[in-house]
């Protein structure tokens, strides 16, 4: 490991109930959109291409259960709910932020590399496993 690596404990203990938490796609993507600015549901999901409306329900209370996003009832009508990023949920914008900007400059290898390995499986006789 170089000099300037950091080195951090693995306590699994500790951190995978955590990170089971926050490191899934639609926590760090709902964050994301909250970062900018609230949002009630429908935006949410129009916004999240790709996630169902359980899916985002499941995650908006998870979220909320674990004070990285408040609700907030809005006096419409039909009434209506607004999700804001709290103190903690913002605290993740870097990381985040850092994840995301990886995806970005990185999805070609690891397509590169997936197009690779199940090149090599085929020819070794894995079709049944890609």
């Amino acid at each position: 490991m170089s000099a300037d690596a950091l080195e951090l404990p693995l306590d699994v203990a500790v951190t995978r109930p955590i990170l089971e938490q926050i490191a899934n796609k639609w926590t760090v993507l709902i964050l994301s959109v909250l970062c900018t600015q609230p949002a009630r549901f429908n935006d949410l999901k129009r916004r999240l291409d790709g996630i169902t409306h359980k899916a985002l329900s499941d995650a908006l209370k998870r979220l909320e259960r674990n004070g990285l996003i408040s609700r907030r009832i809005l006096p419409t009508q039909p009434v209506g709910v607004e999700y804001t990023i709290t103190a903690l949920g913002a605290s993740l914008r870097e990381p985040f932020a850092a994840l995301y900007s990886w995806s970005l400059a990185n999805g070609t290898k690891l397509a590169e590399a997936q197009r690779a390995y199940d090149e090599s499986r085929r020819h070794m006789g894995f079709e049944d496993e890609i």
